[in-house]
């Protein structure tokens, strides 16, 4: 059987979205050509903002394919949007783990059948406190050594500033950061794609937890080149891991002690346009 959808829904979402995001939003799209046209592919993104999966999306739809995600299993309960997930071909994701492992074999189908899958390795948006990727899951690259999909590494910048991810961290830039949703000034997104992440290393190999967790790390390394090109940094050599810095505010405030922040680090120096405009804005 395969993955299914209706090319009606998939019609009728390029017609609105399409003139919609053009309108909303301006572009500086690079490295398009590493999108392949055919085949199953993983598109691996960095995940700033609640917005940027449109922006993302429209990129991969004007690079020459059709943007399916695996969504939380709860928008296919609302009414409209759950029919054009589902006319769409997008794909549920349920918290139950059986529900969960049946998501991973609807999306290995879905490459199978040439689909281009869309993901976020961090599991959700970032709480870096200067908005760099954090460390990744490893389902990405779990799924790409068994299906033997490539895997494109992309990067995005600005739909933070168009819609900040209210979650995020209280310190660096995502503190600076203003809640709610500014379409104007009108926003540029910026987004590259780079060629696909070089996984043939670990091809035959079992899928341990080591073996899952570098080529995981690849992935990230990948999308953080990414995105320093963007923004005109280095990326930081420690990525930021979320679930540890939790735990160690547990530990903290269970010991009888304040939690603590976590420790800033040093900022890194931007050049080009992202510095132009935090000059711009100071």
């Amino acid at each position: 059987m395969s993955h299914g959808y209706s090319p009606r829904w998939r019609k009728l979402t390029i017609a609105i979205l399409r003139p919609l995001l053009f309108g909303l939003l301006k572009r500086d799209w690079r490295g398009r050509g590493n999108v392949p046209g055919e085949g199953g592919v993983i598109i691996a993104a960095n995940h700033i903002s609640e917005s940027d999966p449109l922006a993302l999306a429209h990129f991969v739809y004007e690079s020459g394919r059709y943007p399916v995600y695996l969504a939380k299993s709860t928008l296919f309960d609302v009414r409209f949007i759950g029919a054009v997930l589902r006319g769409t071909g997008q794909i549920p994701v349920y918290r139950d783990r059986e529900d969960a492992a049946r998501a991973l074999e609807a999306a290995e189908k879905a490459l199978l059948d040439g689909e281009c899958l869309m993901f976020y390795p961090e599991g959700s948006c970032t709480r870096d406190p200067e908005l760099w990727p954090m460390t990744g899951q490893t389902g990405v690259a779990r799924m790409a050594l068994k299906t033997g999909a490539k895997v494109v590494p992309v990067a995005s910048w600005g739909a933070h500033e168009l819609m900040p991810y209210k979650k995020g961290e209280q310190q660096g830039l995502a503190a600076s950061l203003k809640k709610g949703f500014h379409p104007l000034p009108r926003k540029t997104m910026q987004v590259i794609a780079g060629p696909p992440v070089d996984l043939s290393g670990y091809a035959g190999l079992p899928l341990s937890k080591e073996t899952l967790r570098a080529a995981t790390d690849d992935i990230m390394s990948a999308i953080a080149g990414l995105l320093g090109e963007l923004r005109g940094a280095e990326p930081p050599e420690e990525r930021y891991d979320h679930h540890k810095v939790l735990e160690e505010r547990r530990r903290a405030a269970g010991g009888g002690r304040a939690a603590v922040p976590e420790p800033s680090r040093p900022a890194a120096t931007e050049t080009g346009p992202a510095a132009e405009r935090k000059a711009a804005d100071s």
